[in-house]
């Protein structure tokens, strides 16, 4: 009997032995099949454009197939709450921007998650910055002009909204330079820009990379970025604070997460992917055709930017006057 006990404790030591050396492996082999990455915004956004480069490179450096999932609407917070319940192992991540971490849970009286506590912060990307463009059949070419123009005509001109960026930053001009403009919030961006080129909203404030195509083709005028400084990526175009209008400095960032408790294996193999991609000469060129700035850093720099962006767009919204819904 001894003999036998004996036995079996040393079987259990050495199957704990093997376990032991088991998890490591499992986490090195990863990723061992296909990853899903969601997006929270529809094809054709700039959001969706970033996140299929991004993807498909991922996919080289991993070895295996990276598939872009879009799940739109409600502010992000659909494709959010998606990953939030997802098993954090690796293969559900999320591509994203301010709208559903910094915005939301100050533009919606209830947000089905928590921006810091649901979430692993993987990798910053980059960001995406944003232009006020307008139909060019209107009669301004300037923002001092579409300024003088709202306030002869109050509540008048309608800018349109496919994300918080877009939402927040049409209600700060409203409110900077004191003029009465219509909101009329979309799903996404596309249909959006479809529609302020079809005149059935006057302007908007649009990614880069949704809007570039269309402003250089002449369907749509671009009048100024929304940051305090110009943008590296589209030099030509005047900052808000150029253009006349003091206290504006809005930018839209972009980032990559996982469930809470991703292992922290799989956390520095994805960032160590996605760092490697924005350093590439060739991938930065690229996605700066489509209006992004691509950079990222370590998770720790993330997680702390995120906590930063969070009340500074709490701030934004409260001094926009714009009420949770």
């Amino acid at each position: 009997m001894t003999s036998f006990i004996r036995r079996l404790r040393h079987g259990g030591a050495l199957s704990a032995l093997a376990l032991a050396f088991a998890a490591p492996l499992a986490h090195a082999a990863y990723p061992e099949r296909p990853i899903s990455l969601v997006v929270p915004f529809p094809a054709g956004s700039g959001t969706d454009a970033v996140g299929r480069i991004f993807a498909a490179e991922l996919g080289n450096i991993l070895g295996q197939q990276v598939v872009v999932e879009n799940k739109p609407g409600a502010n992000a917070t659909i494709a959010a709450s998606y990953v939030a319940r997802a098993k954090p192992d690796g293969y559900t991540l999320f591509v994203t921007t301010n709208t559903s971490h910094s915005a939301a849970p100050f533009l919606m009286k209830n947000v089905p998650y928590d921006p810091v506590k649901d979430f692993t912060p993987i990798a910053r990307g980059g960001n995406l910055p944003f232009v006020l463009v307008v139909n060019p059949k209107l009669p301004f070419k300037s923002v001092q002009e579409l300024v003088a123009y709202a306030k002869k005509n109050p509540g008048k001109l309608t800018y349109g909204s496919g994300n918080s960026t877009g939402i927040v930053a049409g209600a700060t001009l409203a409110d900077r330079a004191g003029i009465d403009i219509l909101h009329v919030p979309y799903k996404g961006t596309p249909q959006a820009v479809t529609d302020v080129i079809g005149g059935q909203v006057d302007l908007m404030f649009t990614d880069v990379a949704s809007g570039s195509a269309f402003v250089n083709s002449g369907q749509l005028r671009a009048l100024a970025v929304s940051t305090q400084a110009r943008s590296k990526v589209v030099p030509d175009i005047p900052s808000m604070q150029e253009a006349g209008v003091t206290n504006f400095d809005i930018n839209s960032w972009n980032g990559f997460f996982g469930p809470a408790g991703l292992p922290p294996e799989v956390v520095q193999k994805l960032n160590a992917a996605i760092n490697k991609i924005v350093s590439d000469p060739v991938l930065k060129e690229k996605l700066a055709a489509l209006g992004f700035d691509a950079f990222s850093g370590t998770p720790e720099d993330f997680a702390k930017f995120v906590s930063e962006q969070r009340t500074l767009w709490g701030e934004l919204i409260k001094n926009a006057g714009i009420e949770p819904s």
